[in-house]
């Protein structure tokens, strides 16, 4: 393919690099991941919501708005990295380690159109696995998100998991007969993969 081009979340930026999505791009047709030669970031302003039912995955519906804030230099197994210029001005957060998160009550920060908001849910399980991208599974339990998307839709990968005044993750995967559950990445990941990236 010459382009791709689509909505997905910021996990995180430090100084004036950023990590997005959790999970690579991939090709629609073969499955296989897009090599990335260059890209370009921009603002997406969410103007609608397809929601997520059982068998069928929802998405987040949005326009590109401005100009390009940033470019993307990697598109790796676990997110999208590149530079940002244009700084969104938001609280710092500590990441924490994968031997932090635990089981039990989180939130879930994403932008369903009405301003990037915090969402209760909970990390049903800490996954043993050598998939990176699939570290725990993830439950949707807040009323109001459950009634705007049905719970994690596309455009929501990379959404930041919060616990305990923490980054500990992103959403990388929903489950498709069952929309308030998913997968999620340990941010930790993430992290080294932008220090291989740099």
């Amino acid at each position: 393919r010459e382009s791709v081009a689509g909505i997905g979340t910021v996990s995180f930026y430090s100084e004036n690099t950023f990590a997005a999505l959790g999970h690579s791009i991939s090709d629609i047709d073969t499955g296989s991941d897009v090599e990335a030669a260059g890209g370009a970031v921009c603002k997406a302003a969410i103007v609608g919501i397809e929601k997520g039912e059982k068998g069928t995955p929802g998405s987040l519906r949005g326009v590109f708005s401005g100009k390009n804030t940033g470019k993307i230099n990697a598109n790796s197994y676990c997110g999208v990295y590149g530079t940002i210029t244009d700084i969104p001005d938001t609280p710092k957060i500590k990441a924490a380690p994968k031997n932090e998160v635990r089981p039990g009550k989180a939130l879930l920060r994403c932008d369903t159109g009405n301003g990037t908001k915090n969402y209760n849910i909970e990390i049903m399980r800490i996954v043993s696995t050598a998939d990176t991208t699939k570290n725990m599974i993830i439950k949707i339990t807040d009323k109001e998100l459950l009634e705007k998307t049905g719970g994690i839709v596309q455009g929501m990968s990379g959404s930041p998991i919060i616990q305990n005044g923490k980054l500990v993750g992103a959403v990388t995967h929903v489950f498709v007969n069952d929309p308030t559950r998913g997968y999620g990445i340990f941010i930790e990941n993430m992290l080294a993969e932008a220090e291989k990236i740099k």
